[in-house]
């Protein structure tokens, strides 16, 4: 029998989790690892992602195979959203703020093992450079770390209302989330096959498609690109090949670094870990070998390469062919080569090969030889075959070889108690508005689908005290110009707003996301109002009532009326930390 999901909000857990939704932290996430996935079906309630299928850049994409209508995607976002870790948009809490949150509930110091600014030390790239001065918190007390709120796709394109943004922006896992969501709507791609990965600096998303894609930040990596060997993979391997994975979040639930309960579906996580490794590890093949070496330079000095060249043997170092492959466009790959060679000028070319330099052309024969074969024979064989006085050179060059085609993905054992939970069941031939409905008839059975709707900012079938809570304890920046002011001064300021909000229908926006785009419905004006009130005096007690057309801030005896096209009505008091609703 399938239990009713009826949140207790009197518990303290309860309520955090739930308003949660709204923020969306990277802690907050860590924390209730069930919130990474309904981000994910918010984007897909959201009228914005169904409005690129307009666009005539994905004009018949449905046509199109799977990589080219990644590309497509891929492009777009590029073309329409920045990466942003800017410290000033969502604001600055502290150390102590947020383990204070989480202390009667949750192991703090497993925190720490989530976060590089509360001291995790996982990825060794970080951690050789002042981790604060790299993401600017040095000018900051040094128990300063900033929100970065992972962004809803509106508040994703809102950013281009921002002095100085022309375009849409977010950062990691809001961009997971947007790709997650745009190759379910856009791509066609069915969620269960969509996997997203949170390690502790960063979040990508695993696409089990044909042999799978990454995603990451704003771009895509198919298998090939992962050992293509250039620095923009480099970049993007990092996460995996340094991190661990804290959690893995799938239409079906979650999995967990720490906690033992696992609600993903136990098949599908097993299947994704086992595809993942698949995808971060290939046999050594020619191909793969120069790839290698274009990522390890210090290896080039080993190499030459015999050319052919008017029916005459010219010989010329490795070092200048990457020189050359560097300044065109063709490359060393076997398929280019001619044409890159064909561009050397011939002054570069010897008569006789260089004394002490591996043949590469004797090299890729051998290894076409031992197709299939384990690195550890390759290794030996190769060091029968290719004697030089550079062994040791050779030694450390097949280490690198090793770490460079077989990365082993940190991710949480499967040794957990799986506990299956009600999920959405949406396919990609669904419309919108089947979808809203789906997740709304089944909140009442799964969590997923409930937290869909708070994540989705539903005023109409949700609790207000999450977002009231998130509202008035969790909204930083606009405080900075709106503190020290009287109510009237607040007032002016926020009226003077654009009346627009960047939700649709009975949606509302919190206080910075008003405030950070210059715009705001009157009811989430009210709420602006509301925070700052209470900022500068803690002591208040404030009235939020919304009667369709019309909302009212009463505070001090006086009221503060704002026009609103919500059509909510509700009556909100808000008093300390009390936050009552009638």
């Amino acid at each position: 029998m399938t239990n009713t999901v009826s949140p207790d909000f009197s518990d303290k857990k309860t309520l955090e989790k739930y308003s949660s939704a709204y923020t969306l932290s990277d802690m907050e996430i860590f924390i209730f690892p069930e919130l990474f996935y309904p981000l994910v079906l918010a984007n897909i309630m959201s009228p914005v992602i169904w409005n690129w299928r307009d666009d005539p850049w994905f004009r018949e994409i449905h046509r199109k195979n799977f990589i080219s209508r990644a590309n497509r995607i891929k492009q777009y976002i590029i073309d329409n959203y920045i990466f942003n870790l800017d410290l000033e948009t969502w604001g600055l809490t502290t150390k102590e703020t947020e383990l204070s949150r989480f202390s009667d509930f949750f192991d703090t110091e497993m925190l720490k093992q989530s976060n590089a600014l509360f001291g995790y030390e996982g990825d060794k790239y970080y951690f050789s450079i002042d981790i604060r001065r790299h993401f600017g918190l040095d000018k900051y007390e040094s128990s300063a770390i900033p929100y970065w709120k992972t962004e809803t796709v509106e508040a994703m394109t809102a950013f281009r209302h921002r002095e100085f943004y022309t375009t849409g922006a977010g950062e990691c896992v809001s961009l997971a989330a947007l790709y997650a969501a745009a190759m379910f709507i856009v791509g066609g791609i069915p969620l269960e096959k969509i996997f997203m990965m949170a390690t502790p600096l960063h979040s990508q998303n695993f696409i089990d498609e044909k042999d799978g894609l990454l995603t990451n930040n704003r771009r895509i990596m198919t298998k090939n690109m992962w050992f293509n060997g250039t620095s923009l993979s480099g970049k993007a391997r990092r996460a995996l090949e340094n991190e661990k994975v804290t959690i893995v979040s799938h239409i079906t639930g979650h999995i967990h670094t720490v906690y033992d309960r696992a609600t993903i579906d136990r098949d599908a996580y097993i299947n994704f870990a086992g595809k993942l490794r698949n995808f971060v590890r290939s046999d050594l093949t020619p191909a793969i070998f120069i790839n290698f070496l274009r990522f390890k330079s210090e290896y080039k000095c080993l190499f030459q390469y015999h050319y052919l060249r008017t029916g005459t043997s010219h010989y010329i170092t490795l070092e200048k062919l990457f020189e050359y492959e560097h300044s065109l466009k063709t490359s060393m790959n076997e398929e280019t080569r001619d044409k890159l060679l064909d561009e050397v000028d011939s002054e570069e070319f010897l008569f006789d090969p260089i004394p002490g330099k591996i043949m590469l052309n004797e090299v890729e024969e051998f290894l076409k030889k031992h197709k299939g074969s384990d690195l550890q024979t390759i290794e030996a064989e190769f060091t029968r075959n290719f004697r030089t006085e550079h062994a040791d050179c050779v030694k450390r060059m097949f280490a690198d070889i090793k770490e460079f085609i077989i990365t082993e993905p940190k991710l949480p054992s499967a040794e957990r108690n799986f506990v299956p939970e009600m999920h959405p069941r949406i396919s990609v031939t669904d419309s919108r508005e089947e979808i809203i409905r789906h997740i709304r008839d089944l909140a009442c059975v799964s969590e997923m689908a409930l937290l869909s709707l708070y994540a989705y900012r539903d005023a109409s079938s949700t609790d207000w005290r999450p977002f009231i809570k998130a509202a008035i304890e969790r909204n930083p920046v606009c405080l900075g110009t709106l503190g020290n002011r009287s109510a009237e001064e607040i007032y002016r300021i926020i009226n003077d707003l654009t009346n627009i909000s960047i939700y649709d229908s009975a949606r509302l926006a919190q206080p910075d996301e008003v405030w950070n785009f210059r715009r705001g419905d009157g009811a989430e004006k009210a709420f602006l109002m509301a925070d700052a009130i209470v900022h500068n005096d803690p002591a208040a007690e404030v009235s939020v009532v919304l009667a369709d057309e019309l909302v009212t801030l009463k505070y001090g005896g006086k009221e503060y009326p704002f026009t609103s096209s919500k059509g909510l009505i509700s009556k909100i008091r808000i008093r300390k930390n009390d936050y009552s609703v009638v």
